[in-house]
């Protein structure tokens, strides 16, 4: 299995980003159980931004985000959004992309994207 994410790029303050994660090499049989977007800033610690367990039917934010980020999927696409809204300097940061997911093959697995880079200037 393989996320790729994408979306990433330099927007001023106030704009507007949307990031994609694709999952693929699936398989027929799979279920995504998990997933979450994570950030991590120059000389900071990787954070979760935003994460989605299907069962739960609801997301969670950390508190810095929101109201202005959202995170989405679609299942038939196998591709998860993370929607940024009135994106701020303090955004800046690379994005990545996690999934739990479950496959015939390996079982309940934890799936990292490569990440994107989002800027925001002030």
């Amino acid at each position: 299995v393989q996320l790729q994410a994408s979306g990433g790029g330099l927007v001023q303050a106030g704009g507007s980003l949307m990031l994609s994660c694709a999952a693929s090499g699936t398989g027929s049989f799979f279920c995504i159980n998990i997933m979450a977007w994570y950030r991590q800033a120059p000389g900071e610690q990787r954070e979760l931004v935003a994460r989605k367990v299907e069962s739960w039917g609801y997301a969670n934010y950390t508190d810095s985000v929101k109201g202005r980020l959202t995170i989405s999927r679609d299942k038939a696409a196998n591709t998860m959004y993370l929607q940024m809204n009135n994106l701020q300097p303090e955004d800046t940061a690379v994005y990545y992309c996690n999934a739990n997911i479950w496959t015939l093959e390996r079982g309940s697995v934890y799936y990292w994207g490569q990440g994107t880079l989002v800027t925001v200037s002030s």
